[in-house]
């Protein structure tokens, strides 16, 4: 699960850009499902035909990222964000362009009060001396996405990105291991999730599922003075019950806990109190999917260092088989 976690982050996905990390993940599945396609939005799907019920599962390919919005006389990038960026972590971190420019974000000399701090107050330097010197490396509309290592330490996996490739990343390991099933399955690796759970929305009104499950990652309430929740990593994958986009149905909720039990999975389930996954533009697709989800526990999301458990993405691994086949 390591390594192929590890190939998948490496991978440039910002948000809108996922052409590299879709011909990744194309890379790892080819041989294993009966049909491959790509819709006008850049969603991948990856189908294991079937004459019973159809069901769709999800994860996005996107990650967060910047944009560039202006570059100064002095070659220095201002730059916006792509997907949920903080300010404060951003600040003295590294990001990547595709054709692999290295910048470093820093902020303003005259800035003082670090807890008014906004993305307008930061920038990025490539090391260029002018405008025009920048301009050779890097011009306005440019993506990047954050510099993280990927590296496991004990039970934890540690990189940028793992908020959704630790999800792909399941998908893989899922089609990899799928035992014979009647079912027809739709594997979707979704695009602009980051930007408002967009690509989601037309593949599963091309497919009209029976019912869908959505996997990402999840927030966690394990470390010190975090906000009370209770997830935890390391205690198997969580059942999500509701997030801002979503209220999963009942029926595929019970679908996912019944397997669990009758599997020996530990599980949790999950209430995030903000935030949403593809599960909330799936369900309200074409008439209604009836649409669960399962969550990842992964600390410190929308960093360059979430760290989320191997045994819990294996456990995750069982548990979206159990619930399909």
């Amino acid at each position: 699960m390591f390594e192929t976690i590890k190939n998948l982050t490496r991978a440039f996905g910002v948000s809108g850009n996922e052409e590299e990390i879709r011909e990744t993940i194309i890379s790892q599945i080819k041989d294993k499902v009966d049909e491959i396609k790509v819709d006008a939005l850049g969603n991948l799907f990856a189908i294991k035909k079937g004459t019973g019920k159809k069901i769709m599962l999800a994860a996005h390919m996107d990650e967060i990222g910047i944009i560039v919005t202006h570059i100064d006389k002095n070659g220095f990038l201002r730059f916006s964000n792509l997907g949920g960026v903080s300010p404060f972590i951003s600040l003295g971190q590294r990001v990547k362009f595709k054709t692999g420019i290295i910048g470093v974000i820093s902020k303003e000399e005259k800035f003082e009060d670090i807890k008014a701090l906004k993305l307008s107050n930061l920038f990025i330097d490539i090391g260029a001396q002018s405008r025009e010197e920048a301009e050779k490396l890097v011009n306005v509309g440019d993506v990047a996405n954050f510099v993280g290592e990927t590296v496991q330490q004990g039970d934890m996996i540690v990189s940028k990105a793992l908020d959704d490739r630790a999800a792909c990343g399941v998908l893989v390991k899922t089609i990899k291991n799928l035992p014979k099933t009647e079912n027809e399955i739709y594997f979707v690796f979704t695009v602009q999730e980051e930007l408002g759970l967009r690509g989601a929305k037309t593949a599963a009104y091309q497919i009209e599922a029976d019912y869908a499950i959505a996997v990402d990652v999840t927030e966690t309430g394990d470390t010190p003075e975090s906000r009370l929740m209770e997830v935890s990593v390391g205690k198997g994958p969580a059942i999500k019950i509701k997030d801002n986009s979503v209220m999963c149905h009942k029926d595929v909720i019970e679908l996912i806990k019944s397997k669990a039990e009758e599997n020996n999975i530990p599980y949790q389930f999950e209430i995030l109190e903000h935030g949403g996954t593809d599960a909330g533009s799936i369900h309200i697709s074409g008439g209604g999917i009836p649409t669960g989800a399962i969550s990842i526990p992964t600390r410190y999301i929308h960093s360059p260092s979430e760290c989320a458990s191997l045994k819990d993405l294996e456990n995750c691994v069982k548990l979206l088989t159990y619930s399909i086949i």
